[in-house]
C-alpha cells in the first residue's frame, strides 16, 4: 500500500501544455484535488523552443482553450511566443496548480492508487491523465549516422534559424507542414534548398479555419461515425496535409522538390531516384516516435506503433487512467489547441461519473 506520508491527490495530470491545461480547467470546475506536472522550466516552453518564425496553423478563433479566448482578432495567426504567453496567462487566470521542472519518470499502480515517481518526489493519485501529446522523441532514419560529419544535421524540433546550419546547400527531409515551412524559410534566407518527401496534400487555410470545417471535424468525422473511422484509417502513416503553404508557394520560394531520401552514398544523402546530393546541412522533419515505456501498469497495451490502446482516451482495463492530446483521439483535430477542448471535456465527464 502507498505510504500515508506521500503526497496524495484525487487526480494528477502529466503534461502542462494545451491538453493538460484544458483538462485542468474542467478539474478546477469540479473542485477536485489535482495537480499538473510539467517537465519544462516555464509554461509554454514547448512553443517557445520551436523555430523563430513559426506561426500557428490555426487562427486565433481556433486557438483558444475553454473559458478564455485568445486575445486577438479571429483571423489572426498567433506566433509561437504569443501562444506560449497565452498559456502562461491561462494558468494565472484559472489558478491552475502547475508544478514545473518536474518530469515523471515512472507511473505504476499500487492496489487502487497510481504511484508517480518524479526523481525528487513520489506521489499517489486515484486517477491519472497523461497529457504529454503524441510528439516525444525525434524520429531520424538510421542511415543518418552514415552522413559525412561535416554535414550539419538537425531535427526540426531543434531547428530555430538558418544560422545554425553549415554553409552550402540544404536538404530538408519530410514534406509535411514543418518541413515545408522550414524549407521555404531557408530559401527566402538565400539558401539553396531541396525538399524531400512525398506529397501530403493540401487543405487551404481558409477552409481549415472555417466554421463549416470545424463543425464537420468535430461533429461528423469522429471515431463514433463510419465516415470518421474511414478518415482516421486513411490518415494513419501519412504526413499532415499542408495548411498555410500551398505547393505553388513552395515552388515560387525557390525550393526544389526532390524524391524521398533513401540512404547514403560516400557520406552524402541518396534519394530514391538514385541522385546523390552534395549538401552542407540536412534538416530532418521526419516526425516523432512515441515513448510510453515509463508507464508500467498491467492494463495498458501499446499498439504496433507504440501508442496506447484506448477508446476516446479511456483505457478499458485501467479504470482511472486516461490519455489526452493524441492524434485523432476522437476527431481529426484532437491534437490541435481548440480540438483538444471537447476531448478534455469528455475525459472530465468520465472522471466526474466515477466520482
Amino acid at each position: 500500500m502507498a505510504s500515508e506520508s506521500q503526497p496524495q491527490f484525487d487526480t494528477v495530470v502529466i503534461g502542462g501544455g494545451q491538453a493538460g491545461l484544458a483538462i485542468g480547467y474542467y478539474l478546477r470546475k469540479q473542485d477536485r484535488n489535482f495537480l499538473i506536472l510539467d517537465a519544462g522550466e516555464r509554461i509554454g516552453d514547448t512553443w517557445r523552443d520551436r523555430w523563430d518564425s513559426l506561426r500557428l496553423f490555426t487562427s486565433a478563433r481556433n486557438s483558444s482553450l475553454p473559458g478564455m479566448s485568445f486575445p486577438a482578432s479571429g483571423d489572426y495567426f498567433p506566433t509561437k511566443d504569443e501562444m506560449a504567453d497565452y498559456l502562461a496567462a491561462y494558468v494565472t487566470e484559472f489558478d491552475l496548480p502547475v508544478h514545473l521542472d518536474t518530469k515523471v519518470e515512472s507511473l505504476t499502480r499500487d492496489d487502487d492508487r497510481y504511484v508517480l515517481e518524479t526523481g525528487s518526489d513520489r506521489l499517489t493519485a486515484t486517477s491519472v491523465v497523461v497529457a504529454t501529446g503524441p510528439f516525444h522523441h525525434p524520429r531520424i532514419p538510421a542511415f543518418a549516422d552514415e552522413l559525412d560529419p561535416s554535414i550539419t544535421q538537425l531535427h526540426s524540433s531543434d531547428y530555430q534559424h538558418s544560422d545554425q546550419l553549415s554553409a552550402g546547400d540544404v536538404l530538408v527531409v519530410g514534406a509535411g507542414n514543418s518541413g515545408a515551412e522550414i524549407a521555404v524559410e531557408l530559401a527566402r534566407a538565400g539558401r539553396s534548398t531541396r525538399l524531400s518527401g512525398r506529397d501530403t496534400g493540401h487543405i487551404p487555410s481558409s477552409v481549415f479555419n472555417s466554421r463549416p470545417f470545424w463543425w464537420l471535424a468535430t461533429r461528423v468525422f469522429t471515431v463514433d461515425t463510419w465516415l470518421g473511422q474511414k478518415v482516421k484509417e486513411r490518415s494513419q502513416g501519412r504526413g499532415d496535409p499542408l495548411i498555410r503553404l500551398t505547393p505553388a508557394d513552395i515552388r515560387q520560394s525557390g525550393v526544389e522538390r526532390v524524391a524521398r531520401a533513401a540512404g547514403v552514398t560516400d557520406g552524402k544523402p541518396r534519394l530514391e531516384d538514385g541522385s546523390v546530393l552534395d549538401v552542407g546541412a540536412v534538416v530532418w522533419a521526419t516526425g516523432f516516435r512515441p515513448d510510453y515505456e515509463w508507464i508500467e501498469v498491467p492494463g495498458l497495451a501499446l499498439d504496433a506503433n507504440g501508442y496506447p490502446v484506448h477508446e476516446k482516451g479511456v483505457v478499458d482495463d485501467e479504470p482511472r487512467l486516461y490519455f489526452l492530446g493524441l492524434s485523432f483521439q476522437r476527431t481529426p483535430v484532437s491534437a490541435t489547441i481548440n480540438g483538444v477542448c471537447p476531448d478534455a471535456k469528455y475525459i472530465a465527464s468520465r472522471l466526474n461519473a466515477r466520482g
